[in-house]
């Protein structure tokens, strides 16, 4: 007799092992918060544990958002207004707003401002499957600030059921007060992170590389002292422009690097052959009305793992939805159900360097979205409405 805590039937599966892995009238067993067996009903060992008949619902992985800047102040609605009259991000950015408009909120916000606004905008993504999100820093710019928002995002998981992933992002923009000595901020940066880290406070060191904001080389400092830390490495690459940006992250082994619009088909291939994940981030690509996109056959044809989130930032991706960016990857970036799904759950839990989520196998975390759909490819097909019918986290509905 098998000794599962717990087992979900009349169920169909997609395992993501395989492709979508699909097991239709399957069920899945966890033990000790993790999953003990998942397959086909019938080969379901004998066992007494308490059993959820899920009406036939579909189970999937609980999904994984593995780029957010959840945690910040204010909101920046009105640059919205000023691109639809024509001003590019870039020139906004110059002007002193954009990022630093954000830093500015960001620095008058408590830390318990910063957890209440960020709830509303966790909550969203929650209800529609999300298990585990991955929340970066890069509002404050000074330490103090930095260090605000990294408790703020750990907070996030002590009131929600919800693993949460932090990466410090010092590095995202250069702060008025440094004006003109950006090689000195990009120091500064460096030298937070041992201290960040002390404090249990970071998972992952990003850094935008990107014409306005850092070099690739101040960029290879920054994650230098990371790897003196013993912390992977993430990087917001080559989505404004080509500075070599996928390249550097596969220098440094990096976990993923993210956006990727304008990299080289070379610089695809090193990161494929350093084992990084590339993270599209269709919601940004929207919203900027970027239209240059990653290039996806380059990716396929390097073998480059390809994960999807959200970007959920005020700026260039106010995006409250993931499902929404299983669409807008699909439409936009012409990516299939497969690559897709497999985006926001196997895919995106590699780009957070978290071998034990992302499938439905046998020693896996149980965290399970369960959905109301007849097919999987209605996860990727609807705009708007959301069919999740509930969540289970390390075993336990959450």
């Amino acid at each position: 007799m098998a000794e599962f805590d717990r087992v979900w039937v009349n169920a169909h599966l997609c395992t993501m092992q395989d492709g979508l892995g699909v097991v239709r009238d399957g069920a899945v067993a966890a033990r000790d918060g993790r999953i003990a067996w998942a397959g086909p009903r019938g080969e379901l060992p004998a066992t007494e544990a308490p059993r959820t008949d899920c009406g036939g619902a579909w189970i999937l992985p609980g999904l994984i958002d593995c780029h957010t800047h959840l945690v910040f102040g204010g909101n920046r609605a009105g640059e919205f207004e000023r691109r639809l009259a024509g001003a590019t991000y870039e020139e906004i950015a110059r002007e002193g707003g954009g990022i630093l408009s954000t830093v500015r909120a960001t620095r008058a916000a408590s830390e318990d401002a910063l957890i209440a606004s960020a709830l509303p905008r966790l909550d969203g993504l929650l209800a529609e499957g999300v298990t585990t999100i991955e929340v970066k820093s890069g509002y404050g710019l000074e330490f103090e600030a930095e260090r605000r928002m990294l408790r703020a995002a750990r907070a996030l998981g002590r009131e929600r059921a919800v693993s949460v992933a932090t990466s410090f992002l010092g590095a995202h923009a250069v702060p008025p007060e440094y004006r003109g000595r950006q090689g000195e901020y990009a120091a500064l940066v460096a030298g937070m992170i041992a201290p960040l880290a002390e404090e249990g406070l970071v998972d992952a060191v990003d850094a935008f590389c990107e014409r306005i904001a850092f070099t690739p080389a101040e960029t290879a400092a920054v994650f230098q002292a990371a790897r003196e830390c013993g912390l992977p490495v993430k990087l917001h690459a080559d989505q404004l422009s080509d500075l070599g940006g996928a390249a550097l992250a596969a220098r440094f082994g990096a976990l993923s690097a993210d956006h990727l619009e304008h990299a080289s088909a070379e610089g695809l291939a090193a990161m494929a052959a350093a084992g990084s994940v590339a993270v599209l981030l269709p919601g940004a690509t929207y919203f900027i009305r970027e239209e240059r996109h990653p290039d996806i056959a380059a990716m396929r044809a390097a073998g480059l793992r390809m994960a999807i989130a959200t970007d959920m930032n005020p700026g260039s991706s106010p995006a409250r939805s993931l499902l929404l960016m299983l669409n807008m990857a699909c439409t936009l970036y012409r990516l299939t159900v497969e690559e897709a799904l497999l985006g926001v759950t196997r895919h995106a839990a590699a780009a957070l360097g978290l071998a034990d989520r992302g499938m439905l196998a046998p020693g896996m975390r149980c965290d399970l979205a369960l959905y109301r759909i007849d097919a999987p490819a209605e996860l990727c097909y609807w705009l708007g409405g959301n069919p999740c019918a509930g969540r289970v986290v390390a075993g336990r509905d959450a």
